[in-house]
């Protein structure tokens, strides 16, 4: 390779950054392009751009770092993760001609220019939960939901997958995605004869659900959509949520899941941020691998070639892969049922998830 070949610029809007975040994206992200190995003829060179968005933040925010990227002269972007963010840079995308590949959960995220990997699904998940709570017997429940386009998409699913499994809804409360507490409304649903708790939203609000359960000493089975997978992260929450079901993407079967942990050692981070952003990378090097020329539009028809890529989310057999209005990349048993115990994440067994 010439010592004067540019590089390929791909942006990185980052809609929800912790501490060392940004170097643990791009080691993950480098090891998925490097599966693709030397079908790249030229690095690619990731420009991270960090987003105050929503539901804490504003959409002003998730466009002016949209706009950043765009000027700097990206032919691709990866993300935002956040469902709402994702709504915002939509238009964005197809008005620039400029390919995102987001990691959201909503598939309204999704247009001509924009391609999702679903971390999570606001669309699946609440049929997954359904089934679940049909199986274990707990079919009246006492739902907290966000009062967000997130939250209410989880609902209108989740409300057919009731009529699917007959359950009943005896209790429901719409709260802030940032709700400091929730005392009043767990007190309305503990006098319910509900048998269970449903939580669907981002995953900030379960947080004071979780203190409120704990503080009225209120024993009941908790489910709860993918936003549990902030546990991961942070630990106290995890024990605070200890013997809740929540949907995962994280399998103990996934043989190249077991490969990377094995692979980075001590350096592996628990959760769904490694097989994540691993298959994102692999994503983004193989549309350019596909790639008839490195402009946008180029970029956006190498994507739409992906197939049957092997995904490190989901359970073993999960693929990848995009095509001509497909732009959902995993496909089969990417949601995973999982429960935190004791401050650990446990696969919920499969006859069980089933």
């Amino acid at each position: 390779m010439a010592n004067d070949t540019a590089a390929i610029l791909v942006g990185v809007l980052h809609d929800h950054m912790q501490p060392g975040y940004e170097e643990r994206f791009t080691q993950m992200v480098q090891l998925g392009l490097d599966a693709v190995g030397t079908r790249l003829d030229r690095p690619v060179e990731l420009v991270h751009v960090p987003a105050a968005g929503l539901p804490r933040g504003t959409a002003h925010a998730v466009r002016e770092a949209f706009g950043q990227l765009e000027a700097r002269g990206v032919v691709a972007i990866l993300g935002p993760a956040i469902s709402d963010n994702g709504i915002v840079v939509r238009p964005l995308a197809d008005a620039a001609e400029l390919a995102c590949i987001n990691y959201t959960g909503g598939e309204e995220t999704r247009s001509e220019w924009s391609f999702q990997y679903q971390v999570g699904s606001l669309e699946e998940e609440p049929l997954v939960l359904a089934r679940h709570l049909a199986r274990r017997g707990l079919r009246r429940v006492a739902l907290v939901h966000d009062r967000s386009p997130i939250g209410r998409s989880y609902v209108t699913f989740f409300e057919s997958g009731c009529d699917t499994f007959d359950i009943e809804i005896v209790a429901r409360a719409g709260v802030s995605p940032v709700v400091d507490g929730l005392d009043d409304v767990v007190a309305a649903a503990q006098g319910t004869d509900a048998d269970a708790v449903v939580y669907l939203g981002l995953g900030l609000s379960a947080e004071p659900l979780g203190r409120a359960i704990a503080a009225r000493r209120w024993l009941v089975p908790v489910v709860a959509n993918s936003a549990l997978m902030f546990g991961y992260a942070n630990p106290e929450w995890a024990r605070l949520w200890d013997g809740w079901t929540f949907i995962d993407a994280v399998a103990d079967d996934n043989a190249l899941l077991a490969e990377l942990y094995r692979r980075l050692g001590s350096a592996a981070v628990p959760g769904p941020g490694v097989p994540a952003q691993h298959d994102l990378g692999r994503l983004l090097g193989e549309g350019i691998a596909r790639a008839d020329h490195l402009t946008r539009a180029g970029i956006r028809s190498g994507l739409e070639r992906v197939k049957l890529i092997p995904a490190a989310i989901g359970r073993e057999g999960t693929t990848m892969g995009f095509g001509v209005w497909d732009r959902a990349a995993l496909k089969g048993e990417y949601l995973v049922l999982r429960r935190w115990e004791a401050g650990r994440s446990v696969e919920v067994p499969r006859d069980d998830a089933s």
